[in-house]
């Protein structure tokens, strides 16, 4: 059956993933809503021109099969001296012709723009949803984990593209763990001081809070790999829709003598209300807002950070254990955290003296053009 190709239709774009994997996959989708507004280069303050993103849909016998984002992210490519292009979203049946098809569109819009390699997925972007799953398949995924079944890498290893820069993903188990685990004599010395405080984190202190985690976001993971400081356009632009779905008692920004140096901002776990709505606004949202709100017991750490200055103080396990102790408190049992390099290995030191297990595995799959 012939594949043919279209481009920007964003129908068949938010309805490949469902149509590919069927009612049983564990893959959840963004929101309908913020799909769109990602991908949407008048929007999206990633995209320095109309010309930073495509987006394609593959169909065949009246259904569409797959879909891929062809993009370049200007801002890593200067700091990288690079010239890469990304993939993303690259969500597709079991179909090579479909595949190939959705990866050629991807690699000639790259060399088009002079670009030397492919890489992804990204979805957009390093500190956003990154990689592609090779482990871990039956685990359900936390808010902001990538997940596509086990077909879709060797879609890519059979067009050519190779594995590179291994991640995982974690989950704690907070029925298993006390928190008092995390407090040792220089988190105890820290509190004795006075001269650390916990900032509450709510509606009302929402935007100082934000201000304030953006700082630390930029400075604590200036030396990650690919990482790329973000304006605060971009920061506000991804946490736009906080004020809705924040749990103020889960988040917390460090302050030493009035001023920001450490940060956890977590969010409950969305993706069993986002399941249950099938990803879509609709009338019978609000009701199942108010069952998932009900029976939530999952949280997702979307990032934590500490200034370089105060790495070693025991900033970063104090910050842990005022989180964990107030997830348990609040009823939660389990909490996601979202990618980790190979490479990053004090991070992944730190998520295991925390007692977090490895959730899913990771790679991003990259072709030369």
């Amino acid at each position: 059956m012939m594949v043919t190709i279209r481009r920007g239709d964003f129908d068949a774009f938010f309805a490949a993933p469902f149509e590919a994997y069927g009612r049983q996959t564990l893959y959840v989708s963004p929101m309908r809503n913020d799909l769109q507004r990602f991908l949407s280069v008048r929007e999206n303050p990633l995209f320095s021109g109309r010309d930073d993103l495509a987006f394609f849909t593959a169909h065949a016998g009246g259904r569409v099969l797959g879909r891929i984002t062809a993009h370049v992210h200007s801002a890593s490519n200067e700091r990288y001296r690079q010239k890469r292009g990304l993939f993303g979203y690259f969500d597709c049946a079991d179909d090579a012709d479909a595949a190939r098809a959705l990866l050629g569109e991807a690699e000639a819009w790259a060399r088009e723009r002079g670009l030397d390699e492919l890489i992804g997925n990204f979805n957009l972007t390093a500190m956003q949803q990154a990689g592609v799953q090779t482990g871990g398949f039956e685990q359900a995924p936390y808010t902001d984990q990538i997940y596509s079944p086990p077909h879709v890498m060797k879609l890519l290893e059979g067009a050519g593209y190779r594995a590179e820069f291994p991640m995982s993903t974690t989950a704690l188990d907070l029925t298993a763990i006390d928190p008092a685990m995390l407090l040792g004599p220089k988190q105890r010395a820290l509190l004795a001081s006075g001269d650390y405080a916990f900032a509450p984190v709510d509606r009302k202190t929402l935007p100082a809070r934000l201000k304030d985690a953006h700082a630390i976001l930029n400075a604590s993971f200036a030396d990650n790999p690919m990482f790329v400081p973000l304006s605060w356009e971009e920061f506000e632009f991804q946490a736009r829709d906080m004020k809705t779905i924040i749990d103020p008692r889960i988040s917390v920004v460090m302050h030493r003598r009035g001023e920001p140096i450490g940060a956890v901002i977590a969010i409950p776990d969305l993706n069993p209300l986002v399941r249950a709505t099938g990803a879509r606004f609709k009338l019978t949202t609000p009701w199942h807002y108010l069952r998932y709100r009900l029976t939530r017991t999952r949280a997702v750490i979307i990032f934590q950070g500490v200034l370089p200055a105060y790495h070693g103080e025991g900033v970063n396990p104090l910050m842990l254990h005022h989180v964990v102790s107030a997830m348990k408190a609040a009823g939660y049992r389990s909490v996601g955290g979202t990618w980790i390099a190979d490479v990053n290995r004090a991070s992944l030191r730190q998520a295991e003296k925390a007692g977090a297990r490895q959730l899913h595995r990771l790679h991003l799959y990259r072709k030369v053009l």
